[in-house]
C-alpha cells in the first residue's frame, strides 16, 4: 500500500459514519447554529441570514428547495441548502461544517449531494454567493465545477464573489475561469 492508498483508506474510514440526509424538524437548531457560528466568526448576521435560518421550512423547503444534513453517528456536523430561484435556477446557500470535523471531506460530500439533488429535481443551474476570505470554501466550489461570474447585486454586504455551475449542458459556452479569488489558483 502506498501513501496515497493509506490516505484514501483513512478518509474512507473517517467518513464511514457520516451520512447525508434530508433536513428534518429536529435539525433546525443545528442548521441555524452551524451557520451562525461561521457567519459571526467574520461578519455580522444580516437580515437575509435571519430570514432563512429562522424559517427554513417556509423559505427554503416549501418553495421547492432542499436542505441536506451531514450526520456523524447521528450528530449534525454539516449542512447545505438548495434554494429555488425559479426557471430551473437554484442557489447553493447556508453551507457549514462543524469546525471539529473540518478536513474530513464532509463539505465535498455535502456539495456533491446537493448537486445530485439539484439534478434530480430538474435544475439546470446552481448559483452561489460567498466571500474570498473563505479560501477553503472557494477552492471547494471550484472543485465542484463552479466558475466565477459577475451577477446582480447581492442582498449580502459580505458577498464579493458570485459563482455558478450549469448542470445540463444548457448553460453558456464554457470559458476559462479567469476571475480567481486572491490567493486562489
Amino acid at each position: 500500500m502506498n501513501v496515497s492508498d493509506v490516505k484514501g483508506h483513512n478518509e474512507l474510514r473517517e467518513n464511514a459514519e457520516v451520512e447525508i440526509v434530508d433536513f428534518r424538524s429536529e435539525h433546525a437548531e443545528a442548521f441555524r447554529q452551524m451557520n451562525l457560528d461561521w457567519i459571526t466568526l467574520y461578519w455580522e448576521v444580516e437580515d437575509a441570514d435571519r430570514l432563512y435560518l429562522e424559517n427554513p421550512r417556509e423559505k427554503i423547503l416549501e418553495p421547492g428547495g432542499a436542505i441536506l444534513m451531514a450526520l456523524d453517528e447521528g450528530e449534525a456536523v454539516g449542512t447545505v441548502a438548495l434554494i429555488s430561484m425559479g426557471s430551473g435556477s437554484y442557489e447553493l446557500a447556508k453551507m457549514a461544517v462543524d469546525e471539529r470535523v473540518r478536513g474530513r471531506g464532509i463539505g465535498w460530500r455535502l456539495g456533491r449531494a446537493l448537486l445530485d439533488r439539484a439534478r434530480e429535481i430538474g435544475a439546470t443551474r446552481v448559483y452561489l454567493e460567498s466571500n474570498t476570505i473563505l479560501e477553503p470554501a472557494i477552492n471547494l466550489y471550484r472543485k465542484l465545477g463552479f466558475r466565477s461570474i459577475k451577477g446582480s447585486v447581492s442582498c449580502y454586504d459580505r458577498c464579493n464573489i458570485q459563482m455558478e455551475v450549469w448542470l445540463a449542458g444548457d448553460g453558456p459556452p464554457s470559458e476559462p475561469d479567469t476571475e480567481l479569488a486572491p490567493g486562489v489558483d
